[in-house]
């Protein structure tokens, strides 16, 4: 998954002295944004499809990771899903005709022993009463007659239940778990997908950390790009201006090696300091603190300007010169 960071903040105490010197311009970098592209498992690097340095358009493959065994565990979860897929037809469906008749036959059977063990109860119980049997006798053949009973008992429950058909709380319940268990299928798919790592947008190759054949961490980052489009220039607002600077304020950005002044507009300022927060400083330590904004140039050919350069940022400016 990419993830996209801001650069890191460098020279910061040398800027925010620059900011305080009570001059118009406001020094800083020309920044694009950074694009992490992270592994999703830790598995070994089969391919690194890029150079450090290259121009990738969105959906480039960028790094490839073993894929072995998120496709063992995918093909185990479809599996999972099939083996579901037919519990729940079969629960929809119901009883076969076969079964139906073979559960009627075993209720036949059941109950034409259940006839024969309560006549031989009788009868036993007639010699026993005449003492021409022993009592354990008449005992035994109670036991006998009691579980012919209940097996006939059982046998037309069982029979009812396959006329009836399966209950509607046991179909909903197979019907949720084969929507589990496709739901863990699909999230093994996605995860096999991403071991293939592409450029989430267009823009260059500023870092490959790791070579192939390494087993990088999950959640590492196995290659970094600068996103395409306008750059834009980190600077720090000083305390006294920052009431008036906001997303919108005009301003102008120039560099070394180039005469002109570059249209731009601020996009961001932070709501908090750079450093102690306010209500800990007296009136004349406020003066010190500075905000991070981000200035954005607006030219069309602002595109292919380096990244990484410094600038100086004059705010509120009017026509920037040609």
């Amino acid at each position: 998954m990419p993830r996209v960071i801001r650069p890191s903040v460098a020279l910061l105490a040398a800027l925010l002295a620059a900011c305080g010197n009570g001059g118009d311009a406001l020094l800083g970098t020309l920044e694009r944004d950074r694009v992490e592209l992270v592994a999703e498992a830790q598995e070994t690097i089969l391919e690194i499809a890029v150079r450090e340095g290259e121009a990738v358009k969105s959906g480039r493959l960028v790094v490839r990771l073993d894929p072995s065994t998120a496709a063992a565990r995918l093909e185990q979860a479809r599996a999972n899903v099939t083996q579901a897929e037919r519990r729940h037809a079969e629960d929809v469906a119901g009883a076969r005709r076969e079964q139906v008749a073979q559960a009627r036959a075993n209720l036949a059977g059941a109950a034409a022993r259940a006839e024969t063990e309560a006549r031989e109860f009788e009868r036993v119980e007639k010699l026993v009463a005449q003492q021409q049997l022993p009592a354990n006798l008449l005992d035994r053949q109670r036991a006998l007659r009691d579980s012919a009973a209940a097996d006939e008992r059982a046998a037309r429950d069982r029979l009812e239940e396959l006329v009836n058909g399966t209950r509607a709380e046991v179909i909903d319940q197979s019907a949720a778990a084969l929507a589990a268990a496709r739901a863990q299928a699909a999230e093994l798919e996605l995860a096999l997908e991403r071991l293939t790592v592409r450029a989430p947008r267009d823009g260059v190759v500023d870092a490959l950390p790791y070579e192939l054949g390494e087993r990088p961490p999950r959640g590492a980052p196995v290659a970094v790009l600068l996103a395409d489009g306008a750059p834009y220039a980190r600077v720090f607002i000083p305390e006294a201006r920052r009431a008036d600077v906001g997303a919108g304020t005009p301003a102008t950005v120039r560099f070394d090696g180039s005469d002109r002044a570059w249209r731009a507009e601020v996009r961001y300022v932070s709501s908090e300091a750079a450093f102690t927060p306010y209500y800990a400083l007296n009136a004349r330590e406020r003066g010190r603190l500075a905000y991070l904004a981000e200035v954005v140039l607006t030219e069309p050919e602002a595109a292919g300007l380096p990244t990484g350069i410094p600038v100086e940022v004059t705010l509120g400016a009017g026509q920037a010169a040609p």
